[in-house]
């Protein structure tokens, strides 16, 4: 199951190496390596018996970047009409 994740984990940073014409595509190559870290988290704390504070803390600053990675999309979108990366390196 480790492995698992962990390649889950390696695949999402390598997409997101890979993978930089969109933004919207960098959000959800990003989200697929926060999803594995968040089922990392909790595959330990099921195994060492700890409580899910934890869990519940990290999905709070994950749900947090996500808003704050949506909300760069739209405002680029708005003011540049597409969402493309390199576009916003061309002012």
């Amino acid at each position: 199951m480790n492995f698992f994740l962990l390649y889950m984990f390696f695949m999402g940073l390598f997409s997101l190496i890979l993978i930089r014409k969109h933004i919207l595509l960098c959000l959800i190559s990003l989200e697929f390596v926060v999803l594995s870290l968040l089922l990392l988290i909790m595959t330990f704390c099921l195994m060492m018996n700890y409580s899910f504070y934890l869990y519940l803390i990290m999905m709070t600053f994950y749900v947090c970047e996500a808003v704050l990675g949506l909300s760069i999309l739209v405002y680029l979108i708005r003011c540049h009409g597409n969402d493309f990366l390199m576009s916003m390196f061309l002012w």
